[in-house]
């Protein structure tokens, strides 16, 4: 009890940290202002040294609103672009092994870090199960937890910026047209929330957002639930999922901070060239807009850049559905390479 009544001054802080944040954003006219916003501000003040924390049941509540509002852009005609989706996935799969050997290498090479920390801050995406892979290593814990949040904070900045660039209306929060009414809303925050714990069970990578997802998706194509997520609950959960990024930074040493912030920028850049450059290779291919093959690449955290694609008007289950598969081929991917180092030393 005592520990929950500590806690409190701490959260009540870092969401109003995070709600002036998304307020200031929209006012200067900042693209996805809920999410970038919040997401800026908490980390400017992480990195100040102020301890700022998102309780889980806060994380949990956004992870399945965010899923819901992806759900309910979900169309019959959305499937009619699925039969070009396994030469996105293609494509998608050659970007990821791009990035994580780039990124490997430079590492190595110019920050020197031993074989362990330079694969584990490399890979692009699936944070939490590389944390858990990097404490099982002889690799620098603090190092990667610093570059793989880094990574997830910078692109979580500079794809919104990206997209608008291309002439996407990226400074709205929220979605266009008809609400869900107070009941099926409460009803699906709940039965969506049941799905998720079951996917979460069986190790479903993002299970609340995608359990917020599928139930979302089901019940608006059968008829069931009309209207999307009302704005005064999606705007919240979006500047609640940038403040949760912004506080990966707190409670870690400056000096931490300092040495590692540099590859979490080349990384970062390295990432984003990469995307840009696989993405404008698959629309030769296939007709997609750039913007949302972009969203869909960019190996930012899964629950950002699904409500990016949200407030975007992006096709959310190509968003998703490309996030997951970088998550399934990283499941494999990382434990493979991580082996090998493991055999050949330091």
């Amino acid at each position: 009890m005592a520990d929950a009544a500590d806690e409190l001054p701490k959260t009540l802080l870092t969401l109003t940290i995070g709600a002036a944040g998304a307020v200031l954003a929209f006012l200067l006219g900042f693209p996805a202002p809920a999410l970038t916003g919040p997401a800026l501000a908490v980390t400017i003040l992480c990195v100040a040294g102020v301890r700022m924390k998102v309780p889980d049941i806060l994380r949990q509540f956004c992870f399945v609103i965010i899923g819901l509002s992806m759900g309910t852009g979900v169309t019959p005609e959305v499937y009619e672009t699925a039969r070009q989706w396994p030469v996105s996935f293609l494509f998608l799969a050659l970007s990821v092994c791009v990035i994580f050997a780039a990124g490997t290498a430079v590492l190595r090479r110019i920050w020197h870090h031993d074989r362990q920390t330079a694969v584990l801050s490399s890979v692009p995406g699936h944070l939490s199960y590389i944390l858990g892979l990097s404490t099982e290593t002889r690799g620098d814990l603090s190092t990667i937890s610093v570059v793989q949040s880094t990574r997830v904070l910078a692109l979580t900045l500079i794809v919104p910026f990206a997209v608008s660039l291309m002439g996407y209306d990226a400074s709205q929060m929220g979605v266009p047209g008809a609400k869900m009414a107070l009941l099926p809303l409460a009803l699906s925050v709940f039965l969506a929330f049941c799905v998720g714990l079951v996917l979460l069970r069986l190790r479903i990578p993002a299970a609340l957002l995608l359990g917020g997802m599928i139930f979302s998706t089901v019940t608006h194509l059968s008829g069931l639930v009309v209207g999307h997520v009302p704005l005064w609950v999606a705007i919240p959960a979006f500047a609640i999922m940038g403040t949760l990024i912004g506080t990966r930074f707190s409670g870690v040493a400056l000096k931490t901070l300092t040495r590692a912030f540099g590859a979490g920028l080349a990384i970062t850049v390295i990432a984003f060239v990469v995307t840009i450059v696989f993405a404008v290779l698959l629309v030769q291919f296939i007709d997609l807009p750039l913007p949302q093959v972009l969203i869909a690449f960019a190996p930012g955290g899964v629950e950002a850049m699904a409500a990016m694609a949200v407030i975007l008007g992006a096709d959310p289950s190509f968003v998703a559905a490309h996030h997951v598969w970088r998550l399934f081929i990283l499941t494999f991917l990382a434990p493979m390479v991580l082996g090998r180092t493991k055999k050949s030393g330091p």
